[in-house]
């Protein structure tokens, strides 16, 4: 008797473990009589986590966790100086990670929880920190997401909540909450959400202090319901819960004012002739460096938030020469990505040294850091542009400093014309 022929009533198996359906909790039927158990069912979604889920979709494509030398070796090809800032980043990240994959069981160790290590980059803006920030996702291949603090006001009030920080990084992984709840967060303009005044106000400090508070659970671990379609959260909506406990959250600001904050401090007062006169400190990164929780205090910011970003790092303004590197060396360089455009016509773009150094000069002038560069550059370049595809016969294009100084034209190296043979 061919199986089409027994009857239904009769013993029942999983077509894919063999199993009776007296020994399952419940057995799915598919077409021509295939059945499938529970337990496989179970065993199947098992299966498909490890493929797709964090052990294999993190880190390089080994799976494995990057050492802190490896990670900065990556940085070093994408973002220029900064040396402190990318140790330290480095070894924070890979101390996050490292605790998430943890098998906790060290023997003695075994009662001692390591805890979640937020990361606060301070420093002038265009100095790299969302690109320190990306690349890291990039360099672990993580869910990364950008959130800008200056939208976020206290729930209850017109703005975004709180969770739609958790919502880009959600959309990131399409849905897929176990990706999402590895990821990194960036939360930039931190600054701009300090308190507005050191008296309390008769009025609520809605996108200050308020989003300080509402930020305190999620930074340090928490089940947050978010709406899958953003907006605001109200009782009839379905919500996505996510949890907090492993998203590194690395936040950003150029916290400006803080250094003269940091220097009152290290300004001791001194009486006397023969008192000892403290040597001034000129740089601000060696300001930044000395950053502690007091002085974040006095910028703003409630004890409760700087409990939640334990380590500081500091970022220093960008010299000519890391300018000079910005421009020519990375691998996304500005410089780089031009000449890519032009080989695109079958033209060679070429920047003399002189017309770099005027970029460099013109963009410490507007005191944006690498954005200044990229703007400048795009300037230069417009007119250029707007007129290369008319051209013909053009072999190279060579940028001087007259270009960039009084917007002249670039030099232009015609192609050498083939000579034919009369008849």
């Amino acid at each position: 008797m061919s199986k089409a022929q027994i009857p239904f009533n009769d013993e029942i198996y999983c077509s894919f473990c063999g199993r009776s359906a007296k020994e399952v909790s419940s057995l799915i039927e598919g077409p021509n009589r295939v059945y499938i158990c529970d337990i496989c069912v179970h065993n199947s979604q098992e299966i498909l986590k490890k493929k797709s889920g964090f052990e294999t979709t993190l880190f390089n494509d080994g799976g494995k966790l990057p050492k802190p030398s490896e990670m900065k070796s990556e940085l070093d090809k994408y973002v220029i100086g900064q040396e402190y800032s990318k140790k330290a980043l480095s070894v924070a990240v890979y101390n996050h990670y490292k605790r998430i994959l943890s098998d906790d069981s060290k023997g003695e160790l075994d009662d001692v929880e390591i805890e979640k290590s937020n990361i606060l980059l301070v420093g002038p803006t265009g100095t790299g920190k969302t690109l320190l920030a990306r690349t890291l996702a990039r360099i672990l291949k993580v869910p990364f997401a950008i959130a800008d603090a200056t939208t976020i006001t206290e729930a209850g009030y017109v703005g975004d909540d709180v969770e739609t920080v958790l919502l880009q990084l959600l959309q990131k992984t399409d849905y897929n909450i176990e990706k999402a709840q590895n990821g990194i967060i960036y939360i930039d303009e931190l600054d701009k959400i300090a308190r507005k005044s050191e008296s309390r106000s008769i009025t609520r400090d809605v996108s200050g202090e308020g989003v300080q508070q509402a930020l305190l659970k999620i930074l340090e671990g928490t089940v947050a319901g978010v709406p899958p379609k953003g907006g605001r959260k109200h009782p009839e909506q379905n919500l996505v819960f996510i949890n907090t406990a492993n998203i590194l959250f690395i936040c950003g600001g150029a916290f400006e004012g803080l250094e003269s904050i940091i220097a009152q401090r290290l300004r001791k007062s001194t009486i006397g002739f023969t008192a000892d006169i403290e040597e001034a400190i000129i740089s601000d990164f060696e300001l930044l460096k000395k950053v502690e929780p007091d002085d974040l205090l006095k910028y703003g910011f409630i004890p409760e938030l700087i409990g939640r970003l334990p380590v500081l790092v500091a970022l220093e303004e960008l010299d000519d020469d890391a300018m000079m590197s910005i421009l020519t060396n990375p691998k996304n360089a500005i410089i780089k990505q031009y000449q890519k455009l032009f080989a695109m016509e079958d033209i060679e773009l070429e920047f003399e040294e002189p017309a770099l150094k005027a970029i460099v000069q013109k963009a410490k002038l507007r005191k944006t850091g690498a954005r200044g560069l990229r703007s400048i550059t795009e300037e230069i370049m417009l007119p250029i542009m707007y007129d290369l595809p008319d051209k013909n016969n053009i072999l190279k294009c060579i940028i001087t400093e007259a270009v960039v100084k009084s917007g002249s034209e670039p030099e232009y190296s015609p192609k050498a014309k083939v000579k034919t043979k009369s008849a």
